[in-house]
């Protein structure tokens, strides 16, 4: 039986951001780096993949470790981090991973024979005369590579642009021959960073970093996470490394800009940097990302949801849900943990991660537990939401709560709607369950939860009961 696919897609405990996502046979692979639960840093882990049948987006599997931080000879104690990954299929089929650590300034290659199976170092991109990209006079810093493989030619894609730095021009496009590490054609800008857009229409979603890039008929499409860093935006050419113009949004992990259930302006959730790219699966067309998590920068958990490629090639900018690889909304029964929560806000409004005021996702345990998730730091205000479920004769909901608190959680169908139940909760040191009645009209809906009260409280889930159930 084919399970239901939620945001985020991946196991709660599992925090792999960055997320490059490829379908390779029949099956759909995302490679990114791997942060911790409650990581201090970006990155820490080495890098690992997942998996799922490109009919079954809701039963990933764990691949395993595919490529050590150590495995590359300028880390080989460890000190550095992998960055942001990219693969591509060489003209030979073999698999070639791409990545940056975070100490130096040059792109290393590792390759498999598998999609998923252990990379080994390859090398280091460099020219002719054997200088590393990113060591030659007059080069830039090389950072967040991106790739596309289009017969013996690889189009290489890098580069980080922060505000205030006009030692940094913008995104970079490199092109390497078959051996995927010779230069053959030297970097060309693609993209302004923010010091250098005047005039170009790319005014206000300058490149930041997280540059990927993928083709869509006759047309490269250039995905990028824009200096704004919640959004991921995206420019096109019809040629690989110049004439690329401004495209749009194509989501936001704070849901900047949307228009459609909130004003455009206000932020429904805590985003920071992003990075992702878009992908086919079947008959449609994704966009993966990252949300953070633990109220850091650090933690950050891969997102995907369903976008619409125009017949003239725009993308409009999608909302992000708890519900994105599933094809629709989920079932409106049954019970859901708190984690899935694509909405989290409280009267204090902010785009950024990061006050302690602010309600966040987390786990128990460490790193590595197999812990589910659950929202904490729950005080007055603090909002929750989760898009969309299919309701039909939902007649009662049920939350499981701790912490101390003493107030009323509030539940409604749109974040500014009615409240249609209201459950009183008190101190309690363990999970306790609390129940109403609810009349939930039939249909899609979205379900708000707010806390209104003293104290500070964690919730685990919540289950819509109909009158079958």
């Amino acid at each position: 039986m084919k399970k239901q696919a939620f945001n985020p897609y991946l196991p709660s405990w599992e925090y792999i951001p960055d997320g490059e996502p490829y379908v390779f046979g029949d099956r759909v692979y995302v490679y990114g780096s791997h942060d911790f639960y409650n990581g201090y840093v970006f990155c820490m882990g080495d890098y690992v993949c997942w998996s799922a049948p490109v009919d079954d987006l809701g039963n990933w599997r764990y691949e395993g470790v595919i490529y050590p931080k150590t495995s590359d000879p300028l880390n080989r104690d460890g000190k550095m981090c992998l960055y942001a990954p990219d693969v591509t299929v060489g003209p030979d089929g073999r698999y070639y991973l791409y990545y940056v650590l975070d100490h130096v300034s040059i792109v290393s290659v590792a390759v498999c024979d598998t999609p998923a199976g252990k990379y080994e170092f390859y090398g280091y991109v460099h020219y002719a005369d054997g200088t590393r990209l990113g060591e030659k006079t007059g080069d830039q810093p090389q950072f967040d590579p991106g790739v596309l493989t289009e017969g013996n030619k690889t189009y290489l894609y890098t580069g980080f642009c922060g505000r205030g730095d006009k030692s940094r021009t913008g995104a970079m496009a490199t092109v390497l021959g078959p051996d995927m590490l010779t230069i053959e054609e030297a970097p060309v800008f693609v993209a302004p960073g923010c010091e250098y857009s005047e005039g170009t229409g790319f005014e206000g979603h300058e490149f930041f970093e997280a540059p990927s890039i993928r083709k869509v008929g006759d047309t490269y499409y250039f995905v990028y996470s824009s200096i704004v860093m919640h959004e991921l935006c995206y420019a096109v050419s019809k040629e690989p490394t110049k004439g690329f113009t401004y495209g749009g949004v194509i989501v936001s992990n704070c849901d900047l800009h949307i228009d459609t259930y909130k004003p455009a302006d206000m932020p429904m959730a805590y985003g920071a940097n992003n990075h992702g790219s878009i992908v086919q699966i079947g008959e449609d067309w994704y966009i993966f990302y990252h949300r953070h998590t633990n109220n850091t920068w650090y933690s950050r958990q891969g997102c995907a949801e369903k976008i619409e490629i125009l017949p003239d090639g725009r993308i409009p900018q999608v909302e992000i849900t708890s519900c994105g690889l599933n094809g629709g909304p989920l079932e409106g029964k049954g019970e859901y943990p708190a984690y899935l929560a694509c909405n989290l806000f409280c009267d204090t409004p902010s785009v950024y991660v990061g006050d302690s005021r602010f309600p966040k996702v987390m786990q128990d345990g460490r790193d590595g537990d197999e812990e589910v998730g659950y929202i904490a730091n729950i005080t007055d205000s603090a909002t929750a939401g989760f898009k969309y479920f299919d309701c039909h004769g939902v007649k009662r909901i049920s939350i499981q709560v701790r912490g101390y608190a003493d107030g009323v959680f509030e539940v409604k169908t749109s974040w500014d709607g009615e409240v249609l139940a209201r459950l009183k909760v008190q101190y309690a040191n363990v999970w306790e369950e609390y129940s109403a009645p609810i009349e939930i009209p039939d249909g899609k809906q979205a379900i708000y939860i707010t806390y209104r009260g003293n104290g500070n409280a964690s919730l685990k889930s919540f289950a819509l009961i109909d009158c079958n159930y």
